[in-house]
């Protein structure tokens, strides 16, 4: 089972400030992580919280030491993927597990290993989330100001004007709600209904760019996507953040090539779907074109990086897309 009920605590600790907004269902993927690093988010999800955790065939030592921290706390419950499913399809597995469970599900919080929510951030989220629907707005998901482990600098908001696509970095006391083109998947808050309504994400994708298309597709649905600012999540992308200075401090996630490869392909993917934004699409040539020169140029693995960001490239543009997914399995419409 995986349903948490976040009602008005009553054991001693500091109230969440929520008044019974209903039944959410966190979803964590691993891939052979950082122990420690997921004992701090599962510390702090809400005591009451239950959790689905789905592994992706990490190794053997790892497993054990995730099954221990499951054993350890209450209402959770791991599944284990005989072979790395990717983070699309095992994060639909775990909400299908979730809906089967609990059909009237309210609300999905999907999480990777890499994040850790300070505290009162998923109550924050839920608290803005609600707001912003009472305010009349049709929210497709809510993402948190992720705070880069490496650097202790905020990854921003992306938001569109026109034909510019910019980067928000709000005040740090900052608490109003950004419309965002786009949210980072890992702490994004969505309705369990539009998440089956819409198919789930899509699994073919893997890793990268999933977040980019679904967020992308509610906005086609005509759903907008938030950053909240004032909920704050410690975040690791991809293997470390490098600090670099262009007129203010910025972070830029180093990805190994294995990741890039992903990267290109899903980008190369998307340019060819009608729903994203054409203005996303413009700008992406020009990020990718980017991260190919910087770690041609800069990069130790330069070769293992540009092979696999050039491979990537190749099958996006020759190889058939996938069908957009149907609903997350075991689901129903």
């Amino acid at each position: 089972m995986a349903i948490c009920w976040l009602p008005p605590q009553a054991d001693g600790r500091e109230s969440d400030g929520m008044e019974n907004p209903g039944t959410l269902a966190v979803v964590t993927v691993t891939y052979h992580p950082d122990v420690a690093r997921l004992r701090l988010q599962f510390d702090a999800l809400p005591a009451d919280c239950r959790l689905v955790l789905v592994d992706n065939a990490s190794d053997a030592a790892a497993v054990a030491e995730i099954e221990r921290l499951v054993e350890a706390r209450k209402n959770s419950v791991l599944l284990r993927n005989t072979e790395n499913a990717g983070l699309g399809a095992a994060l639909n597995q775990g909400a299908a597990h979730a809906l089967q469970v609990s059909p009237t599900l309210d609300f999905l919080l999907l999480m990777d290993q890499d994040s850790v929510p300070r505290q009162g951030a998923v109550a924050e989220l839920m608290r803005a989330f609600l707001a912003l629907e009472a305010s009349g707005a049709r929210v497709g998901g809510v993402g948190p100001r992720l705070i880069d482990e490496s650097t202790n600098l905020q990854h921003g908001f992306h938001t569109v004007c026109g034909w510019l696509l910019r980067r928000v970095f709000p005040s740090e006391d900052s608490t109003t709600a950004i419309d965002c083109l786009g949210i980072n998947g890992s702490g994004t808050l969505v309705r369990a209904a539009l998440f089956r309504e819409l198919g789930g994400l899509e699994a073919d994708f893997f890793i990268d760019q999933i977040d980019t298309e679904w967020s992308f597709r509610t906005r086609a649905a005509g759903y907008r996507s938030y950053g909240i600012p004032q909920a704050r999540f410690d975040h690791c992308m991809g293997e470390r953040g490098v600090a670099w200075w262009f007129f203010g401090w910025h972070v830029w996630p180093h990805r190994s090539p294995h990741r890039h490869y992903y990267l290109f392909r899903n980008a190369l993917r998307l340019y060819r779907r009608p729903y994203v934004p054409r203005v996303w699409k413009f700008w992406n040539v020009i990020k990718l074109s980017a991260t190919f020169c910087i770690h041609g140029l800069f990069d130790t693995q330069r070769k293992a990086q540009m092979a696999n960001m050039l491979r990537g490239v190749r099958d996006g543009l020759l190889r058939p897309d996938a069908a957009k997914p149907s609903r997350p399995p075991g689901t129903s419409k």
